[in-house]
């Protein structure tokens, strides 16, 4: 609602929980943009790019902010869950922990230690992290959790006994492995190692080295007959009915990586050759005629787009963060299909971009101050824009897909049942997720440890 810049991870934990998203939620967010460096956003707030080993060293400066936005959350909600990041036993990095168990002590909470057993070796996880742990540490842990368990819990107890023998620590529940669809937080998500066709109606997304925001696409695979698959190699490509690319964290290298492993020339060839595709954000970006970077933001110089549509990009300092609202405009060709529609998203991007030659925008959009103004360009079957969450919300992800499907012929085949919105599917995982939730853990223990005595909650025993 602000314009601020915040984690998708924290965005749609927010939701879950019915509240609005809050910058106050993620006062500090790193957005790699190279193997060695990210973008630093401090309180939604751009503040630079920073390598890894300059930001070691200037974290510890961030605690003000840090504590400003734990202690004015403080004063709204009853309860703050700290999400810590990573293992609090990073022994190399612990002297400057900001947000494990040196934010806990910080505020004096006390703390839940998870582990994952679904990658392997939990028992040792568990034990290992708390005898790496400083004695005042270990007393800040009041329980312990294992998450993604698949199988018998009852081949689980006799090493959950030893590790509460040796810890000193109650085992406070076992989830199992669920199936709920929920957005993944980053790009090592498993959804983005699907390559291969799964449905009548083929979606292909580029799976760039610094690909961002590819939730926006996981409402598409909610359609009836359609199949969402990331491609990496021009091997993996085929012959989509949709072809999309995503946003990027560093764009014009990743422009270069295409060009350099042959997905450019393949991407272009099937544009030419009237297959629809779709750019958004940096993907925009880089089906336009160039893009430069006169200030270094990214890697300095200029370099040619794709050249599939009349634009040009210039990045500057500035970054361009906004919840947007908008109607697409009346397109021609296959795009028809969306003309008139309304739609809900947000814009997140470096630099500026304008249309050169003879092209339609795709949409006019309003901010929160009220401006309209024209987003996005078309050119035959070939769109760009700077909308992210554009498939979210209303018909434009339903009237897309159906275009697809008319134009293979299948819009006589019997559909399934019609489609849930997004946002009503979304929030059934989170219920069915919630509920396995209280019914693994023992709630009544935890609200216990939050000083919270008067929950009604069962009691779980995972010992028994």
């Amino acid at each position: 609602r602000t314009g601020l810049e915040m984690g998708r991870a924290q965005a749609m934990q927010a939701e879950a929980a019915g509240i609005e998203p809050d910058v106050r939620m993620n006062p500090i967010l790193l957005k790699p943009n190279t193997d060695m460096g990210s973008q630093l956003i401090v309180n939604g707030q751009l503040r630079g790019n920073m390598q890894a080993s300059a930001y070691f060293s200037y974290k510890q400066q961030l605690i003000p902010d840090i504590l400003q936005a734990y202690q004015s959350l403080c004063a709204d909600y009853e309860i703050l869950v700290l999400e810590g990041a990573g293992s609090p036993a990073e022994i190399n990095l612990k002297s400057q922990d900001i947000v494990n168990m040196g934010l806990a002590e910080m505020v004096d909470a006390p703390v839940l230690l998870v582990g994952d057993i679904d990658r392997g070796g939990v028992f040792a996880q568990l034990y290992g992290t708390v005898a790496l742990l400083e004695a005042k540490e270990q007393q800040r842990i009041k329980g312990l959790i294992i998450n993604k368990f698949r199988g018998d819990v009852d081949i689980l107890k006799p090493g959950l006994r030893m590790l509460q023998e040796k810890t000193g620590l109650s085992i406070l529940g076992v989830v199992p492995y669920l199936s709920v669809d929920l957005e993944d937080e980053d790009s090592l998500a498993p959804r983005l190692d699907r390559w291969e066709r799964r449905a009548a109606i083929d979606i292909a997304v580029i799976r760039l080295p610094h690909i961002s925001n590819f939730t926006d696409f996981n409402a598409l695979e909610q359609q009836p007959q359609t199949s969402v698959r990331y491609v990496a190699r021009p091997t993996q490509l085929g012959n989509p009915d949709l072809l999309i690319l995503p946003g990027s964290k560093n764009t014009m290298a990743d422009l270069q990586w295409l060009r350099s492993c042959g997905l450019e020339s393949l991407i272009q060839d099937k544009a030419k050759a009237g297959l629809p595709l779709i750019g958004i954000c940096g993907g925009y970006q880089m089906l336009g005629e160039s893009i430069s970077d006169p200030q270094g933001e990214e890697r300095g110089g200029h370099i040619a787009g794709m050249r599939l549509l009349p634009v040009h990009t210039e990045f500057s300092s500035s970054k361009r963060t906004a919840r947007v609202r908008g109607s697409i405009c009346q397109q021609k060709g296959f795009f028809s299909c969306l003309s008139g529609y309304g739609f809900s998203g947000y814009e997140m991007h470096m630099g500026q971009t304008r249309r050169i030659a003879e092209a339609s925008p795709f949409a006019l959009i309003s901010t929160p101050d009220k401006q309209l103004a024209e987003d996005g360009a078309v050119q035959g079957n070939v769109l760009g824009t700077y909308v992210h969450g554009l498939f979210d919300s209303g018909n434009v992800a339903a009237n897309l897909c159906a275009a697809l499907r008319q134009q293979k012929g299948l819009s006589t085949t019997p559909m399934p049942l019609p489609v849930l919105d997004y946002t009503v599917y979304k929030e059934q995982q989170y219920n069915e997720l919630a509920s396995c939730l209280r019914q693994s853990l023992d709630m009544r223990q935890i609200y216990a440890i939050m000083g919270i005595k008067q929950r009604k909650a069962a009691s779980v025993s995972t010992l028994e």
